[in-house]
């Protein structure tokens, strides 16, 4: 039987200090960082995505930290899970040869997993009577409409899949309606497949109100770093219907700047929308068993980093100087 190839992880929901903590340990384990950030991919979206910019992307002491699927793609360009998972396992593999650790670092729960579970992306040939007939619906009705049909029909996609999210609410119901299966029951086949990796992934946590208090001064903190100048930006080259334009900031902002709305009216909805992210992506790490939690302590990075350093170290058998 082959070795499988070591892999390390920290996810989490957002604005619990990944990409900080991930540079005191990467540097650590030698170990270069991939982001696993559905909206970090895109070129130009760099605020409210909260990128690390690139001259701070060192560990302590000033040691360069590499990160990969960073600006990979331009916003109307189209980026699939799929594309992400074949660029990311063809990391790893470069990242081993080079005698490092590869460690993947975000909060999409999606792409993670297709990177750490078996999932293999054949496309089920669609139906396009099934597809047309949802799409009119949704137009007659709305997102509620193909909403409440999904949570019927398959309350554990439902669970998954955001209400403004049409186009996989459509596919979901699509699958359902032409296999008389839940969409969901292929993730929970995958979820219980053996990784392709030995893995050690942390997740992070912390109390919810101390965590929405963080994601409030972030949002604040995205407003004052020039946000709605880099959306206006983005906006005056791209339409604001593509999908990486409806990702969280882009899409309050951008309606902000369209006179849908006043702008602390899209500041706050960028607020409320960010907490119900974080709670969508803990629902969905907490799946995930192999993971082990650890409560985030803002005021005490190293030792925390010292934690997963651990942690890590242990679990893939490695040397830490």
């Amino acid at each position: 039987m082959a070795v499988k190839e070591p892999l390390a992880a920290i996810v989490g929901p957002t604005a619990t200090g990944k990409s900080v903590l991930a540079l005191h340990v990467a540097a650590r384990l030698k170990a270069e960082i991939i982001s696993v950030d559905s909206a970090q991919v895109y070129r130009g979206m760099d605020i409210g995505t909260a990128k690390v910019p690139p001259e701070e992307r060192v560990g302590p002491g000033g040691v360069p930290i590499a990160h990969h699927l960073i600006d990979i793609a331009d916003p109307d360009e189209p980026f699939s899970v799929a594309d992400f998972q074949k660029m990311a396992r063809t990391t790893i593999t470069s990242i081993l040869q080079r005698g490092h650790l590869p460690m993947l670092v975000g909060g999409t729960g999606l792409y993670y997993q297709a990177v750490v579970d078996p999932y293999i992306f054949t496309p089920m040939p669609g139906d396009k009577k099934i597809r047309h007939n949802l799409e009119a619906m949704a137009q007659k009705y709305g997102n509620e409409y193909l909403y409440a049909e999904l949570q019927k029909v398959d309350p554990v996609a439902a669970e998954r899949i955001h209400l403004h999210d049409r186009r996989r609410l459509i596919r979901a119901l699509e699958v359902y309606l032409m296999t008389g299966k839940p969409i969901s029951a292929a993730l929970e086949w995958r979820r219980k497949q053996e990784s392709p990796y030995r893995l050690a992934a942390v997740a992070l946590t912390m109390p919810r109100h101390k965590l929405y208090r963080r994601i409030e001064a972030r949002v604040d903190a995205m407003i004052a770093q020039g946000l709605v100048e880099e959306v206006r930006g983005l906006l005056k080259r791209y339409d604001y219907r593509l999908p990486a334009l409806q990702a969280l900031g882009y899409k309050e902002i951008g309606a902000y700047l369209r006179g849908e709305m006043g702008l602390a009216e899209a500041i706050e909805l960028l607020k409320r929308n960010t907490r119900r992210l974080a709670k969508r992506q803990l629902t969905w790490f907490r799946r995930d068993k192999r993971l082990y939690w650890l409560e985030v302590e803002p005021n005490n990075i190293e030792e925390m980093a010292e934690k997963i350093v651990g942690y890590i170290a242990e679990h893939l058998d490695i040397n830490v100087q």
